[in-house]
């Protein structure tokens, strides 16, 4: 668990959750446009490349939103 979440207040926490929702919804956005919603042709191999970066971000924001809700459960009981 990060350290900084623990030490947030539970409206810092709210205000963080927001935020990292908002910005996993920005990146799923331009993901789908760029890979459905242009006409764009990209190599193989950067495909590959822009799709396990943006599995691995998804990832990281997924852990951190579940890390919050957690702490947020914990702390209004």
């Amino acid at each position: 668990m990060e350290k900084k979440f623990e030490k947030m207040s539970v409206d810092e926490l709210k205000a963080e959750l927001k935020r990292l929702k908002d910005n996993l919804c920005d990146l799923e956005d331009t993901h789908s446009f760029t890979f459905g919603g242009t006409s764009v042709h990209i190599g193989a191999t950067q495909a590959q490349n822009m799709q396990e970066e943006f599995d691995q971000e998804c990832r990281e924001y997924n852990e951190k939103i579940a890390e919050i809700e957690k702490l947020l459960q914990e702390r209004q009981g």
